[in-house]
């Protein structure tokens, strides 16, 4: 397998994350790292000690050390950074979401496709496990024809004062944590979307721009619709996932060990038949790195990944219509998918 030198593109929590899975990918190697915090560069190098450090993205570019970047910035700098990433003839690898706008992805995926270079986003909660065997049981049938699904995320908790909270630069609330739950609606249901619904309440927490809570209903042309809420304002906290189908239910409880932050574990998967009895499914082991390996097939020889960037695209599509639709008070918005 031939190898492709990678260099990351901001050096957080995230950017680790990537290093650890270049280090654990055959076909991947680490060459150069970007952080205007030298911390960070060192942390970097306790996984890589020879990767190249750079504390300006585009000497890092332009160094001839990387053949791809995986670009880890904030959310309203990532098109900027694909299209001079791709104008130094270099693969691409986002994070959520791809941008701001379905207009700047198209612009993105149109150069990457001029440039012959491979643009996708990294869609790491596409291999969550519980998410995985969730996705598996309604593939299966084992609740029959699935009509609703609802999917939540958050708590009651004062947001953080990063990036993450600014509007601005996050996309706002739905963009923020949309971008993997929505990622995950599109990828179970492939039917075409009739029209999206979203709304933001601003209620509370007046030292962030993001919306304290957020709603989006995906409604499809066959009926079936799955909504995705977002609040920082919910004393009682909804299941991750919540599905119904003509013979069953799905239901996703938060796992309790990980209070407050429910999100960083997997939810328990609960099975229930058309009685109301229920048992827990244990949740499917998952390859650690799947995105990465694929990543590397593709770029060596060409096989299919999971992920493709014309998902990301549409994800952003849909929310951007979720917030068209919200400064409308919920009126239905038709995105324009491709």
């Amino acid at each position: 397998m031939s190898e492709t030198r990678i260099g990351l593109l901001a050096y957080g929590a995230i950017g680790h994350e990537h290093n650890q899975a270049v280090q654990a990918t055959p076909g991947l190697t680490l060459t150069a790292v970007c952080d205007t915090n030298p911390e960070r560069i060192e942390v970097a190098r306790e996984l890589a000690p020879d990767v190249a450090a750079f504390t300006d993205a585009e000497e890092m570019l332009d160094s001839g050390l990387v053949d791809l970047v995986v670009v880890s910035t904030p959310p309203n700098s990532h098109h900027d950074w694909a299209m001079k990433a791709l104008e130094r003839d270099l693969h691409v690898v986002l994070e959520k979401p791809m941008a701001l706008t379905a207009a700047e992805c198209d612009a993105a995926l149109a150069y990457a496709a001029e440039k012959g270079k491979t643009l996708v986003v990294y869609q790491n909660r596409r291999f969550d496990p519980d998410f995985v065997t969730m996705r598996r049981l309604i593939s299966e049938g084992a609740i029959g024809e699935v009509f609703h699904y609802d999917s939540f995320v958050g708590g009651y908790s004062r947001p953080c004062d990063y990036w993450h909270s600014d509007a601005a630069v996050s996309g706002g609330a739905i963009f923020d944590w949309g971008s993997h739950y929505l990622d995950q609606v599109l990828n179970i249901f492939d039917a075409p979307i009739a029209y999206v619904s979203g709304l933001n309440h601003k209620r509370k927490w007046l030292h962030a721009t993001n919306a304290d809570h957020a709603e989006v209903s995906v409604t499809f042309e066959n009926g079936t619709r799955a909504t995705f809420v977002h609040s920082d304002l919910a004393a009682a906290r909804k299941p991750k996932f919540h599905v119904l189908g003509t013979e069953g239910a799905i239901v996703a409880e938060w796992d309790p060990a990980a209070e407050p932050a429910v999100a960083d574990l997997p939810a328990r998967i609960f099975l229930y038949d058309n009685t109301g009895a229920s048992q827990q499914i244990p949740l499917d082991d998952v390859t650690p790195y799947t995105f990465h390996a694929e990543l590397a097939g593709f770029l060596d020889s060409g096989s299919a990944m999971q992920v493709s960037p014309i998902q990301s695209r549409n994800v952003v599509a849909v929310m951007e219509a979720a917030e068209e639709s919200a400064r409308d008070l919920g009126r239905p918005v038709v995105p324009r998918l491709t």
